[in-house]
């Protein structure tokens, strides 16, 4: 076995038992500081549990944002506030561990957006998404701060212009238009909100475990912090998410759809102008993240056709700005 083989064989024995089995293991494709391992294990009584394991991979530990056991508490928080969530069966990070990870059960659906968006299994639910998203947002962001890890809880004081700003800076460069973006958006900043909120941070088509009758759960916890509520309706809208649908909201829905369930949910009020400016926010952080990932494969970060691939994208990301920035008011 190899040792990642014997890692996810350890994990099993601790937490259901050495009698226990496991029939079925599977390193899910994606992710550089973090695995996936789609497991089956057999107890000694004959239950088989179908689950999903994520652990961090050598040298990777805390690249990726928060540690595995503050995806765990925040999972275990967004379930009791009522969010779809796949259940916690364990976490561990207690330092001089062997490997941090989180055992969860495996939610079935799709994950993948195009499939999501086109494909006839999910034609009836493609309908009720943008509403369920709006419930799923309500319920995210009346979780307690309390659920945050410190350093996320802190980020509420953090200008994320300034973040992103700091970001191009440090990557060396050109890109006018996102220069342009960042100056407009300073320049057209709305109002804070009266308190931050418990904010996902990358919720979007992609992000979400999706049936026939619409969303089961939402995944990838670890960029949650503290913020305004409306940059993740802003992140959802974002063009990249849509993949290729002229639906505005994760490619099967609109915003109409999205902002009345959220209110209804009992969310904060929307401002179309607020939302809109953070919708336009997140189509400029994705063009960034864009040369950044192209940057590790060129400057021999991590060698990769995938993250060279996501270089185009960032020409892609510039003209949609600029059609922004034409529209807005």
């Amino acid at each position: 076995m190899s040792g990642a083989d014997d890692d996810v064989a350890g994990i099993v024995a601790e937490v259901f038992g050495p009698e226990a089995a496991l029939p079925h293991r599977v390193r899910l494709p994606g992710g550089a500081s973090r695995e996936t391992w789609a497991l089956d294990v057999v107890t000694p009584g004959g239950r088989r549990h179908e689950l999903v394991l994520r652990l961090d991979s050598p040298g990777g530990a805390g690249e990726a944002g928060a540690t595995l056991a503050a995806e765990a508490r925040l999972m275990r928080a967004a379930a009791e506030a009522g969010v779809p969530v796949p259940r916690v069966v364990a976490a561990d990070d207690t330092p001089g561990g062997d490997v941090p990870f989180v055992l969860m059960e495996r939610v079935a659906g799709e994950t993948i957006p195009r499939k999501i968006l086109r494909d006839d299994a999910y034609a009836a639910a493609r309908p009720l998404l943008a509403a369920q998203c709006g419930r799923a947002l309500a319920a995210i962001h009346r979780m307690p701060l309390a659920a945050l890890p410190p350093e996320a809880a802190a980020g509420a004081a953090e200008d994320p212009l300034r973040r992103w700003r700091d970001v191009l800076d440090l990557l060396g460069e050109p890109h006018p238009v996102f220069e342009l973006a960042l100056r407009r958006l300073a320049g057209s900043r709305p109002p804070a909100p009266g308190r931050p909120a418990v904010v996902h941070g990358d919720f979007r088509n992609g992000n979400l475990i999706v049936g026939p009758e619409g969303v089961r759960a939402v995944l990838d916890w670890e960029l949650a912090h503290a913020g305004d509520p409306l940059e993740d309706l802003g992140w959802l809208c974002a063009k990249a998410w849509r993949f290729g649908s002229p639906l505005p909201v994760g490619g099967f829905g609109g915003y109409d759809e999205l902002i009345n369930a959220y209110e209804e949910a009992g969310g904060t009020k929307v401002d179309r102008g607020a939302l809109r400016w953070w919708e336009t926010f997140g189509v400029l952080k994705w063009g960034v993240i864009c040369v950044m990932q192209t940057m590790r494969h060129l400057r021999g970060g991590a060698r990769s056709v995938e993250l060279a691939a996501i270089g185009r994208r960032v020409c892609e990301t510039e003209w949609d700005l600029l059609r922004m920035l034409r529209d807005a008011p």
